[in-house]
């Protein structure tokens, strides 16, 4: 059960832990990955240079196996809006939680070219981004230091642009994967297509490896993505709730009580589109016209709030970050959900082999 991906990589299975920006993915997370076989990640885009420093050396010290961290690319700082609607939309779950009202947020923008020169000694191997298209100087940079270069796709035309731009390896973000959506061409109420649809068509149209993810969880999920042509598998609620996952036990408890069908797509908390089990605060701030900032100023606006959430453990106003495959998952450490990941995905390739060998 291997790839020219995976042996690149230095991996023993086909399977990547999705980086997760925003502390699920902690140094305990990606390294129990890395040392089973796959393939862990740091979602390094809210972190500070120093913060990275030091996640790559924590990871260093459990594990000498490849690991990747991801960046947002960089994009123009947004128009200041009037936040009036923004505020009065918050200010009632800032009062309930016993905080200061909120504040007009400032940019809440950081340093990439810092956060690379901080990744670039991070230790890892891959660089994947995000959001969009990196520099030409940012990829000849990373290229100089011999990482290989990933990019997201949700579309056929970003998978390409990604190959024209440079990249060595596609991950396919379909419409089923739970946070942020990668998208960045224009219309990105266009870009939840499913990866069925998604990882045949990005294969063909960027001729690179693809990493396939969206609503992937068990090992069934992991060797369809391989029989539709993607050279490894991205999860990533599937690891929100194993041991080493540093969410808050009331989002762990929100991911296995939830439902397929909780899920939507929302920008209440970030601005962005991102898919998450709805709850409260979304519902409240999506009634409300002109109630959501765009990215990052509704991002720090919301902060605070969901900061304060997690300490009191309550789910309702916290981003609930999930795929559609939630009720697949399983309470787990990391290792042992890889180990169960690819002894599925060795039994369903060995059924579809007999399948073939029928037909």
């Amino acid at each position: 059960m291997t790839t020219a991906l995976v042996r690149r990589l230095g991996l023993r299975h086909p399977i990547v832990q999705a980086p997760m920006a925003g502390g699920g993915d902690t140094a305990a997370l990606v390294a129990a990955v890395s040392e089973a076989g796959g393939l862990g990640s740091i979602g390094a885009a809210y972190l500070a240079p120093t913060e990275i420093v030091a996640r790559g050396r924590a990871i260093r010290a459990l594990t000498t196996r490849p690991f990747a961290i991801n960046l947002f690319a960089p994009s123009p700082a947004p128009a200041q809006p009037d936040p009036s609607a923004a505020l009065a939309a918050v200010a009632p779950f800032y009062r309930d939680l016993g905080l200061p009202l909120p504040e007009a947020p400032g940019s809440g923008g950081l340093d990439f070219d810092a956060q690379l020169d901080a990744a670039l000694e991070s230790g890892a191997s891959l660089f994947s981004f995000t959001f969009g298209l990196l520099p030409d100087t940012a990829m000849q940079r990373i290229r100089a230091k011999g990482l290989l270069i990933a990019g997201t796709a949700t579309t056929p035309g970003e998978a390409r642009r990604l190959a024209a731009a440079g990249a060595d390896i596609v991950v396919t973000q379909g419409g089923e994967a739970g946070g942020h959506r990668g998208s960045f061409e224009a219309d990105q109420r266009s870009h939840e297509i499913g990866s069925l649809a998604l990882v045949p068509q990005a294969v063909d149209a960027s001729g690179l490896p693809v990493i396939a993810s969206g609503g992937i969880m068990d090992g069934r999920g992991i060797a369809a993505a391989l029989a539709l042509g993607a050279a490894a598998a991205q999860l990533g609620t599937a690891f929100l709730v194993t041991e080493e996952a540093g969410i808050p036990e009331a989002y762990k408890a929100a991911i296995l009580a939830a439902r397929a069908e909780d899920t939507r797509i929302t920008r209440a908390f970030s601005g962005r589109p991102a898919r998450g089990i709805a709850n409260r605060f979304m519902d409240s701030v999506e009634r409300q016209p002109g109630a959501t900032l765009p990215f990052p100023l509704q991002n720090v606006l919301t902060r605070p709030l969901r900061s304060a959430g997690a300490k009191a453990g309550r789910a309702e106003v916290l981003s609930l970050w999930a795929g559609q495959g939630l009720e697949l998952a399983r309470r787990l450490s990391a290792g042992a959900l890889v180990a169960a990941l690819a002894e599925e995905t060795r039994s369903a390739l060995e059924r579809l082999q007999a399948l073939a060998r029928e037909a």
